[in-house]
Parts: structure tokens; sequence; C-alpha cells
């Protein structure tokens, strides 16, 4: 609960004050140590990652608040934050589909219901085994070849790992996502519902805010979060830790909840990335659906009836239409 009450603050209050990575008590050598002249403590408790990797919880009243409204520069955005690689990695055994992280970041882009960015899929790998919930989303390719075939450099590469749109170039033209193996990129069709607050907001990629018709759209790993020292919403939001996010650069990735070395991770537990032998090179792992945590039926039982369809050829196959 707590972790989805943060994240009930939206996109709206990020843009209008954003949180700044500096606290106070980073001249005391800590992210979190007081300082002589302490401001009075309030009840709301803010989760960053420290630059050694580590999660904290510190008291907001210690947070140094600005205006950010652009975010970044154009140009900064392009580049990407200095010194980071930013990696993924998915914990298949931990997934039950909750769909925290779909509603989670629908809510932080403000995205239809309709348009899923990070989508969970229901994969069965031969007839003999069991289904397991699959979340699926960008995968950030070091080899993209949608940044190859984009005719107006409207999806880019950034040195830190991240692959971005920028809508202000886009034309419309689909090439990327014809060129997408992965099938995670989406298209505006109509015009978007854009917030009052939002109305003359100056666009930039790193948020991509405020939608544009006739542009195309995907997962962008939160940059404008994690230039803050914030986690994706997706990440937080997952009440199982699914999601880990971090830096390759520093060796570390974490779900919220624990921080572990990304090598070891990925080494003990016999991670992949999917769809590896096309050459892409996803910055996204996946953790092999081993011991499970959840009966697969626990994730499609509650599921309004609309869901259900996507996946009741598997659950319910004498139902199969």
């Amino acid at each position: 609960m707590e972790k989805q009450e943060n994240l009930d603050h939206g996109r709206r209050d990020f843009l209008k004050t954003i949180t700044a990575v500096a606290v106070a008590g980073a001249a005391c050598g800590s992210m979190a140590c007081s300082c002589n002249s302490a401001p009075a403590p309030v009840e709301k408790k803010v989760k960053l990652l420290s630059p050694d990797g580590e999660i904290v919880e510190i008291d907001s009243a210690y947070l140094n608040h600005q205006e950010h409204m652009a975010i970044v520069s154009k140009l900064e955005a392009r580049q990407g934050i200095a010194g980071k690689r930013f990696v993924m990695v998915v914990d298949l055994a931990l997934c039950k589909n909750a769909r925290k992280c779909v509603s989670a970041c629908q809510k932080w882009h403000d995205r239809p219901e309709d348009t899923e960015w990070l989508t969970v899929k229901l994969m069965k790998d031969s007839e003999q085994s069991a289904p397991y919930w699959f979340p699926k989303q960008c995968f950030h390719c070091d080899n993209p070849p949608c940044v190859k075939v984009c005719p107006v450099d409207a999806t880019y590469k950034r040195q830190d790992g991240i692959v971005l749109i920028d809508n202000d170039r886009c034309i419309g033209c689909k090439f990327c996502m014809a060129a997408c193996p992965y099938s995670t990129r989406v298209f505006n069709w109509s015009e978007p519902h854009i917030l009052p607050e939002m109305e003359n907001l100056a666009y930039n990629p790193e948020t991509g805010m405020p939608a544009k018709v006739g542009t195309v759209e995907k997962c962008d790993f939160c940059p404008d979060r994690t230039r803050a020292g914030l986690l994706p919403p997706c990440v937080e939001a997952c009440p199982n830790g699914v999601f880990y996010f971090g830096d390759e650069n520093e060796d570390t990735v974490t779900n919220g909840s624990e921080t572990v070395s990304f090598s070891q991770l990925i080494k003990d537990r016999a991670a992949y990335r999917f769809m590896e032998e096309l050459g892409t090179k996803p910055r996204v792992y996946y953790l092999p659906p081993k011991d499970r945590q959840f009966p697969v039926e626990r994730g499609y039982e509650n599921l309004p009836e609309n869901l259900k369809d996507r996946f009741r050829d598997i659950m319910e196959p004498s139902k199969k239409s």
C-alpha cells in the first residue's frame, strides 16, 4: 500500500516540483544523515537510490525541492546520464500477474487503459510444460533495429543504455514499429487527453509529455525519475519484487526491498535475454521461472472477462472458440 500511495501523487506533481537527489545531509557524507539545522519532520517518507546502490528511506523535509518543468534540455535528453548504463532484471518466479506494474506505468505516463507500454503475457514453452507469467516492455537494445530504420532520427540510443523517442521529430511512419521484433511500440491514433495543468508544458523526450497524436510511444525506463534518484513506477508498484532496476556500471540492481549485485544475480540464476539470437542485445534480463512462488491460476482467476480473453486459450483450452 505504501508503494502505491507514493505513486498516486503522479506525474503532475513530479513535473511541477521534482525531488532532487541531493539531500541536505549530503555534506555529512550520507544521504540520510542529520544536520544541526534540521527542518521539522513530516510524515511523508521518500525512497531514494543512493550513489552506493542502496535504497534509503528519508523524511521528505530533508529534500531540496526545485522547479524543474522541462526536466532537461533536448541535448541532455539525447545524450543521457553520464557514467550510467541502466539495466533491468525480471524474476519470472515471482510474477503472479498482479498487474500493479501495468497500472502504475499507465498512471505515471497518463496513458489510457487500452494502451499498455508494459504488458504481461502468459507463456508456455511446450505442450508438456506449465505456463508462466511474462512481463514485457521495451528492451532498450544495445543494437536496436528501430534506431537504424528511423528516417528522421526521432528514435535514438543514449550513452546510458536507454532508447528514447523524440515525438517532436516523429513523423508517424511506423518504420520503427515494423523493425522492432518484440512489438513493444504503440501508435497514438487519436488525439490524447491532455490534463489542464500540462497544456502549456514544453514537450521533452525524457518525460514523453504531453503526448502527441500521430506519433509512436513505448516504455522509456522513466529517465525523468532516474535523474531524481527514483525507481521506475513498475518497480515500486510491484508487490512481489519482480523487477530489479539499476546501473550495470555500478553492478547493482534493486527491486525496492533488496539491493544485489547485477552480475552475480544473472550468473547465479542463469538469466537470459528474450530472443537474444536476433543479435539485438537487450538490456532486460529474465530469471527463469524456477520454483515459482505462486500458482499461475492465481493471476487469472480474478481478472475481468476482457483480460481473461487474452489468456483463455492456454488457461481454458476447452473453451477456446
